[in-house]
């Protein structure tokens, strides 16, 4: 009886102190992993016992962000876009796509920022706010590079060329030996 009064006791001193900037992109995630499910499922699926599961799912990462809920909550998400794109007919948009690409960045990265932030932490705002101005110009070079080379491409259709596929694939493959190269540097 008085280890369960005494683990009691802990939560209750944990609790008490939870800083506000861990708090703050833990919430984060939650809206963003939350958004992500909204904008890749269908809405028909966004109602009932599935809105409650997507909203447990969202809630996982934002508890375990150094566990595998990260992970499984990016593999929901993107089930629900292909459930709505092949299940429900939705069509491809270039919109929705950039905009789950980024949602999903976006929720990794908190992941990553929260995974080493303890939950009593006090951080300074401006490095938040690095962390994020950083994710930022990353979706937003990202978004820029995918719509270029889509032009390029044709957009999917009958006109795209081969050669833009192959050099994505090299840029993909520099970008693994590049990073490679800079984890063993340090």
């Amino acid at each position: 009886m008085n280890a369960v009064v005494e683990r009691v006791r802990a939560a209750r001193a944990a609790v008490g102190r939870i800083s506000l900037a861990p708090l703050l992109v833990r919430g984060g995630i939650f809206v963003t992993v939350l958004a992500g499910f909204a904008l890749a499922f269908p809405a028909e699926v966004l109602t009932g016992r599935p809105l409650l599961f997507l909203t447990v799912v969202a809630l996982l990462p934002t508890v375990g962000p150094r566990r595998i809920w990260p992970t499984f909550a990016a593999v929901v998400m993107v089930g629900g876009w292909v459930l709505a794109t092949d299940g429900y007919g939705r069509p491809v948009a270039l919109w929705r796509l950039l905009a789950l690409a980024t949602l999903l960045y976006l929720g990794h990265t908190l992941c990553a920022l929260a995974a080493l932030l303890p939950y009593d932490a006090v951080v300074d705002p401006e490095l938040i706010t690095r962390w994020l101005l950083r994710a930022g110009a990353v979706v937003l070079g990202s978004a820029v590079l995918a719509v270029l080379l889509l032009q390029v491409a044709g957009l999917g259709g009958e006109t795209g060329h081969q050669w833009v596929t192959v050099l994505g694939l090299l840029v993909a493959v520099g970008t693994a030996a590049l990073l490679g190269w800079l984890l063993r540097r340090r």
